[in-house]
């Protein structure tokens, strides 16, 4: 697993699966809380992020950007924390879990158990404390949601980014116009460094790039 330092309290775990793609989990250190965005593929693909703040007392709040199994299968770990989500995110978690789990259990590191999301909400929600932003961003799929560190200027759009510079432009679950607006959002937001689920460390031109395919 690679982990960088991105900017002055992130950290990126990025773990690269066999059959060929990179997955991300972003952890923000704030002053109040530790930030844990999307949790892997269960207990085994988390643990380095566990390990990294284990002796971090802060409480730790999850964030699921969206209920594709990649992003979710670690929850279980953290079954005493708050977890967030989108109010769809939980609901497509609860009804879609177990044709995930048959579908992809070979990608399952260690333990992947259903813990569902315990705060959602529907536009946006706000951790003045840390200055942390969630904001819903459908796109990639119909529950997206995007997480902008508004001291770093860092944002995570989950998979509203696609998986590599290859392919910018993600598969898309809802109609193309509703991902053109969210896209058009981001370009009124301030940051300047994106990171998603599976791509490298990108800037805010990716916005645009990805706008000019469409």
């Amino acid at each position: 697993m690679k982990i960088q330092k991105i900017k002055n309290r992130s950290v990126l775990f990025t773990n690269h699966i066999p059959s060929g793609w990179d997955l991300n989990v972003q952890l923000i250190m704030g002053d109040r809380n530790n930030y844990i965005i999307d949790t892997g593929l269960g207990s085994l693909n988390i643990e380095p992020v566990k390990e990294y703040i284990k002796h971090d007392h802060k409480p730790i709040i999850v964030i699921n950007t969206h209920h594709h199994w990649d992003h979710i299968w670690g929850n279980g770990s953290f079954r005493e924390c708050t977890i967030v989500s989108h109010k769809l995110c939980r609901d497509m978690m609860d009804s879609g879990w177990e044709d995930m789990i048959q579908k992809n259990k070979r990608f399952i590191e260690g333990e992947a158990e259903l813990v569902l999301p315990n705060l959602t909400f529907d536009n946006e929600l706000y951790f003045p404390e840390d200055h942390i932003r969630i904001m819903y961003t459908p796109g990639h799929t119909v529950d997206s949601i995007s997480v902008l560190d508004e001291a770093d200027k860092v944002i995570h759009v989950g998979d509203n980014v696609g998986d590599s510079m290859d392919e910018i432009i993600p598969s898309l679950y809802v109609d193309k116009e509703i991902y053109i607006r969210t896209l058009l959002n981001y370009k009124e937001m301030d940051f300047n460094t994106c990171i998603s689920g599976h791509n490298t460390v990108l800037d805010q031109q990716i916005i645009e790039q990805i706008l000019s395919k469409l």
